[in-house]
């Protein structure tokens, strides 16, 4: 999958977000440390989502077609 401008792939991104929650629900930061993670992690969850829109995107699913061959229809069409 595509990596962001700042070269975290997706998983590394989701990675983040997790190690910013558990320290966020820890509840021993100050809090402009603990605002700083919130924007960092909101920031994270806004490109993960951009990532996954981009992924659904290339999403396609194969269909028979009318001559018994496979075709490939975008993931919109999918019933």
């Amino acid at each position: 999958m595509a990596e962001t401008k700042n070269n975290q792939s997706f998983e590394q991104q989701m990675a983040r977000i997790e190690e910013i929650v558990r320290t966020l629900e820890r509840g021993d930061k100050p809090l402009e440390e603990a605002l700083g993670l919130f924007e960092e992690g909101t920031s994270l969850i806004k490109s993960c989502g951009a990532l996954l829109n981009e992924a659904e995107q290339r999403v396609v699913k194969l269909q028979k077609g009318q001559d018994g061959e496979p075709v490939e229809l975008p993931f919109d069409t999918i019933d």
